[in-house]
């Protein structure tokens, strides 16, 4: 399978990072191929402009050279995933960016869904499991992006895998590290 993992941190060298090799080295070790959508590194702008704004009279609008090049990388993959911070409980403001700008109406939703099979949400968190139950902080991240977007954009395995504790000692990183990797080896 062809995997496009979106990465969204400010610094490549950081936990997340990590985690990004981790999941990448699942992956490739049962013969997936990996493509890397490094918003930051790539400079990617999240910001939406009146070329890229969907138009509900017209889904077959089209969009920027920018948005264009997007949806053609995401149409060359057969599953999508998701590395990333949690930050105010949900992914950064550039993942967001890129769905709002690339996830377009006539595109991922309306009439045309994406076609994937699955996509997969890795959030690193520093938090931990009892305070997301307690507070709901992880159904509602389940409800945004797993229902809210995966689901709604015609995606049917959808899944939400919270890194919880990423601030902690070294083995629960470890931990983190290795429960990534086993979730590349079962995508």
């Amino acid at each position: 399978m062809n995997v496009l993992v979106i990465f969204d941190h400010p610094r490549r060298a950081s936990f997340c990072g990590a985690v990004l090799d981790a999941f990448v080295n699942g992956l490739a070790e049962t013969g997936h191929s990996v493509d890397i959508a490094d918003l930051r590194a790539e400079g990617f702008d999240p910001r939406l402009s009146p070329e890229d704004e969907p138009d509900w009279d017209n889904p077959r609008k089209i969009y920027s050279p920018a948005v264009l090049a997007e949806q053609a990388r995401i149409q060359r993959n057969d599953g999508l995933a998701f590395v990333f911070p949690v930050w105010w409980w949900s992914f950064p403001a550039t993942t967001k960016g890129w769905i709002d700008r690339v996830w377009n109406h006539g595109w991922a939703y309306g009439d045309r869904k994406l076609p994937h099979s699955k996509a997969l949400f890795l959030a690193v968190s520093s938090g931990d499991e009892e305070d997301y139950a307690k507070r709901g902080y992880d159904v509602a991240m389940q409800t945004q992006l797993v229902t809210g977007i995966i689901n709604y954009c015609g995606i049917e395995e959808g899944t939400l895998e919270h890194l919880h504790d990423s601030l902690g000692p070294l083995e629960v990183r470890q931990s983190l590290l290795d429960r990534s990797y086993q979730l590349g080896r079962a995508y």
